[in-house]
């Protein structure tokens, strides 16, 4: 099944910057479109936005006017779904309500033809539950574009319960045609991105809650140490503290409740509260005229070590050893069957978060897992109330004496990227085992559709396959309600590695 011819008219139903948005998509493609909403003038004032836009698109020199032309002519408001009758594809962005979205597809199959391909743009629904209310349920695939979807190139599409096989494949190659990058996914709560994405906010509001550090802190963590584009305050202040925690509330409900994607108390707080982000001027942040933007928390200069002593190879971090070298710090090494530490001159350790806490040990101060320790601008350390004060400082002085801001945090197991990227690698790995989406489509659905630096199963291939395993189980041990419990797929995933090495642990 190949894509949609384009002399086949295509309909958005919903009028809003979304439908606005796939019409533009489409229209550009070159297919003729029809707007339709129930508000009486809201078609027509659809086009004429749209309109403004190819304008925009003629002045940046992306459109030719000939070209811009031509969509034009093309793009006509409809006054009623029956003008739709002879369209090959309908795509809806109406309310995100079941019933609403049931009721037009009710509507809509009693006047389309038999082989019309209808299509929902849900983000949060199942697009099972929206094709059972019709005759033929097999027509009904899932749309999901992102937003603005003239820009963001990911297109996810869900194959309901009863999905028809040719249906999937073309709605796939259409929305390929149409220069997007689709990605397959079953009819999931969340699907791939905002399935695979909870841990991103999730752990963030959760050192938050354990007054591990402060928003600014843990954003600026996840930005310069992490390699995310945005933290999670700043990120879900500008998405909506209300529209992220629906979709993390829809998506553990429909997941029974599943304290794996348990929403956050202190984001319920915010939202109650009114303070929705950069549209109501405070979220996480105050936006308001004249307020003072938040800064990190950063470490005063302190007196770098003159050496340490590397006891293994530092697993993830093994590049620091260089970076040492290259600023003038000896390294002494010594083979250690167990060892993947520094020592520091004082006789305190210098470990990568492993799930494990601070106070557990005599002297010992965790520093964060980074994307690219070289190209990091800063570096987070954990330690707790037991920590040796010269410890702690030898540790600031190291990765200062790097060319790294240094940030202090609580002693938070996992502490803040790594216990973040070990819970996205496992919630993908679950998501391979379950039928969900190949481990391709996965990587390119969350580095396309919310920007990360790498996806899930590049981020496992670069740390080894049993570092998340291990650093979740450790948490595990910490914080046993199951929330960091390792799946199945993933205790898989660790366990054939450790027999391909011929071990039995």
């Amino acid at each position: 099944m190949t894509a949609l011819d384009l002399s086949s008219p295509v309909a958005v139903v919903g009028t809003g910057t979304m439908g606005q948005g796939i019409a533009q998509v489409a229209l550009v493609a070159g297919h003729s479109v029809r707007l339709y909403d129930t508000v009486p003038g809201r078609a027509q004032e659809a086009s004429a936005a749209i309109g403004a836009r190819l304008d925009r698109l003629v002045e940046k020199d992306r459109l030719t006017a000939a070209d811009r032309d031509a969509a034009r002519a093309r793009l006509l408001p409809a006054q009623s779904l029956t003008d739709l009758a002879d369209c090959a594809l309908v795509v809806e962005a109406v309310l995100e309500r079941l019933d609403v979205k049931q009721d037009l597809f009710r509507e809509l199959e009693g006047i389309v033809g038999e082989d019309c391909l209808l299509a929902t743009n849900t983000s949060s629904l199942s697009v099972t539950a929206i094709g059972g209310a019709l005759g033929n349920p097999g027509c009904l695939v899932g749309l999901h574009f992102f937003n603005p979807a003239p820009l963001l190139p990911l297109v996810e599409v869900v194959s309901g319960h009863a999905t028809d096989v040719t249906m999937a494949t073309r709605a796939y190659e259409t929305a390929r045609a149409w220069g997007k990058t689709p990605v397959a996914c079953a009819d999931t709560p969340g699907f791939i991105v905002n399935r695979i994405a909870r841990p991103f906010y999730a752990e963030a509001f959760a050192v938050y809650e354990a007054q591990g550090a402060d928003p600014a802190t843990i954003d600026a963590i996840l930005r310069e140490s992490g390699g995310f584009k945005m933290g999670a305050f700043e990120l879900t202040d500008l998405i909506g503290q209300d529209v992220n925690e629906s979709v993390t509330h829809s998506v553990w409900q429909s997941f029974f409740q599943d304290v794996r994607f348990t929403p956050s108390l202190a984001q319920r707080r915010l939202v109650e509260s009114g303070r929705l982000g950069r549209k109501t001027g405070q979220g996480w942040y105050d936006y308001r005229e004249g307020a003072e933007p938040a800064e990190p928390h950063t470490a005063e200069r302190a007196r770098p070590p003159a050496y340490v002593v590397a006891e293994g190879d530092l697993g993830p971090a093994a590049e620091l050893l260089a970076l040492i070298r290259e600023a003038g710090i000896a390294v002494r090494e010594e083979d250690e069957d167990h060892g993947t530490r520094l020592v520091l001159p004082g006789g305190g350790q210098l470990a990568l978060a492993d799930g494990q806490t601070s106070v557990e040990f005599r002297d010992v101060v965790y520093f964060d897992l980074a994307l690219d320790y070289r190209r990091a601008t800063r570096i987070a350390l954990s330690a707790s109330q037991d920590t040796a004060s010269q410890t702690l400082t030898e540790a600031i002085g190291l990765f200062q004496a790097l060319g790294k801001d240094v940030s202090v945090i609580g002693d938070v197991p996992g502490m803040i990227v790594a216990r973040t990227v070990a819970r996205i690698v496992d919630l993908a790995h679950d998501a391979v085992a379950k039928g969900v989406a190949t481990e391709e489509d996965i990587d390119t659905a969350m580095r396309l559709g919310v920007n990360y630096p790498l996806g899930p199963f590049e981020w496992s291939r670069r740390l080894g396959r049993n570092w998340a395993y291990a650093l979740l189980d450790d948490l595990h041990m910490r914080e046993p309600s199951g929330r960091y419990a390792p799946s199945l797929a993933l205790y898989r995933h660790a366990y054939a590695s450790d027999k391909r090495e011929g071990s039995t642990s």
